[in-house]
C-alpha cells in the first residue's frame, strides 16, 4: 500500500514474525492501513521469511500492506537456544532500521521473543508502545507466559481482551490508565469471513484424500514437554486413527520440538486419512475450520476463538493450562486412551447441546474498531514516560 506521506501523518509500526501473531492483529492492521492520516507499515522477520514454514509473509503481501523491512533472523533449529539466537539476531537488524524511521508508536502482540525486542525497542528509543493480548496466564511452564508479562512491564500502553486481563495487569503494576479492554480482535475474522470461500478446499485438499467429518488437529510443542512432544503428537493421530476420525493436520510452529513433530508428519502424510498443511490463506483457513468436527491439540486458537463458530476442543498436555477459556474445551493428558475418551466427550449430544449455545468470553467479533479508535484518539507520548511507583498503585492516596 503506497501513502503520501505528509509531516502530520502519524507513523505506526508493527512487528510480527510468525503466522500466529499476524492472524491474530490483521483485521485491526488492515484498518490502519486504509487511514488517510497513519502511515502504516510492517516489520517482518523470523518464520515468515522460512521456506520451511511455508513463506507466510505472503498473507502480509496478499493484504496490500507496506513492509518497512525484511530481517532473515530465523534460527531455523531444535534447540532450546535457538529462539534466543533468533531474537538477537532480530535486535541486532532491528535497532537501526526502527530509529531510522523513527515511528511514533510501536504496536506488538503476544507472548513470543519479538515481543521483548518490540518493547525494548521502544524503551531505549524512547518510543510508545502498545502490546496486544498482555495480561494471560499460562499454567504450563511455558517460557511464554513470562515473555508476556515481562513484554508488558516495558510496554507504555496495553490493548487486552478481558477484564481478567486488565486485573492480572494491574497486580503486576500497571496503571489502569495504561490498560484498555477491547475484546479479542482475533475474533472479528469470523465475522467479516466470506461464506462461499470453502469452494477453494476442493482444490487444495488432494482429491485421493479421505476426510468426510474430520476433525481438525493443531499441535505445537511446549517447554517442559519438548522432549515428549513427538509422542505426544503421535499419541493425537493414533487416538483419531483408532476412532475412525480423518483429521486437517497444521504444521507445527517454530518452538524447540517441533522436528520431532515433522518427522510424525512425514511417517502419516501418505495416509488417506490424514492432511497435513503449512499455511493457508485466511478465508480458506477459516472454512476449514468452520466445517470441522471439534479441533484438537494445544491451540490458544482453541481456547480463545473456536467458541466463535462455536465447536468443541480437545487440548491435549500442558499447554494452555490455566488459561480462562469457554465449556465448549476439555483438557486432557496426552495418553491415547485419555485422548480417546475426550474424543467420546467431544462428539457426545450432550456436549454438542453445551457447544451449540455457548457464547464466546473473549469477544462479540468487534473489538478491531474499538481498538482502532484507542489508538487513534489516545496521546501515547504522553504516557511513555512510566514514571508511576506500584507501590503507590496498591493503595492510593
Amino acid at each position: 500500500m503506497i501513502h503520501t506521506i505528509t509531516n502530520s501523518m502519524k507513523k505506526i509500526l508493527a512487528l510480527s514474525s510468525i503466522r500466529s501473531d499476524y492472524d491474530l492483529m490483521s483485521g485491526l492492521y488492515r484498518l490502519l492501513a486504509s487511514d488517510p492520516e497513519i502511515d502504516f507499515r510492517v516489520l517482518v522477520s523470523g518464520v515468515h521469511l522460512s521456506q520451511s514454514y511455508g513463506l507466510s509473509i505472503s498473507h502480509i503481501r496478499a493484504d496490500n500492506l507496506e513492509i518497512l523491512a525484511e530481517i532473515e533472523s530465523l534460527i531455523d533449529g531444535d534447540s532450546l537456544s535457538s529462539r534466543l539466537k533468533t531474537a538477537s539476531i532480530f535486535l541486532q537488524c532491528a535497532i537501526d532500521i526502527v530509529a531510522n524511521w523513527a515511528p511514533d508508536l510501536i504496536l506488538y502482540a503476544g507472548d513470543r521473543e519479538d515481543v521483548l525486542i518490540g518493547a525494548m525497542l521502544g524503551t531505549y528509543l524512547r518510543i510508545p508502545t502498545i502490546h496486544f493480548f498482555g495480561g494471560d496466564h499460562e499454567k504450563d511452564g511455558h517460557s511464554d507466559t513470562m515473555v508476556r508479562h515481562a513484554a508488558s512491564k516495558l510496554s507504555t500502553a496495553h490493548v487486552v481482551s478481558i477484564e481478567e486481563h486488565r486485573n492480572r495487569l494491574m497486580a503486576i503494576g500497571e496503571s489502569p490508565d495504561r490498560i484498555f479492554v477491547a475484546g479479542s480482535i482475533a475474533l472479528d475474522k469470523f465475522i467479516t469471513h466470506r461464506s462461499d470461500a470453502g469452494a477453494s478446499l476442493q482444490n487444495i485438499i488432494p482429491s485421493e484424500k479421505k476426510l468426510d467429518n474430520y476433525a481438525m488437529v493443531i499441535f505445537h510443542p511446549v517447554d517442559g514437554e519438548k522432549d515428549e512432544a513427538g509422542k505426544q503428537f503421535l499419541s493425537i493421530l493414533q487416538a483419531l486413527d483408532s476412532k475412525g476420525i480423518p483429521a486437517c493436520v497444521s504444521y507445527p510452529n517454530s518452538d524447540p520440538g517441533n522436528h520431532s513433530i515433522i518427522n510424525i508428519i512425514r511417517r502419516y502424510e501418505g495416509r488417506k486419512g490424514f492432511w497435513f498443511y503449512k499455511n493457508l490463506d485466511r478465508d480458506t483457513f477459516l472454512s476449514l475450520y468452520k466445517k470441522a468436527r471439534f479441533l484438537i491439540g494445544n491451540s490458544s486458537s482453541g481456547i480463545q476463538e473456536a467458541a466463535s463458530i462455536p465447536i468443541g476442543v480437545i487440548n491435549v498436555g500442558m499447554r494452555q493450562k490455566g488459561r480462562y477459556c469457554g465449556k465448549n474445551v476439555i483438557f486432557c493428558e496426552a495418553e491415547s486412551t485419555e485422548i480417546e475418551t475426550a474424543i467420546t466427550k467431544v462428539l457426545s449430544k450432550e456436549f454438542l447441546e453445551i457447544v451449540a449455545n455457548i457464547k464466546n468470553p473473549y469477544g462479540d467479533g468487534n473489538s478491531c474498531y474499538r481498538a482502532y479508535a484507542y489508538l487513534k484518539e489516545t496521546d501515547f507520548w504522553k504516557l511513555r514516560e512510566k514514571i508511576e511507583d506500584p507501590l503507590d498503585l496498591l493503595s492510593p492516596e
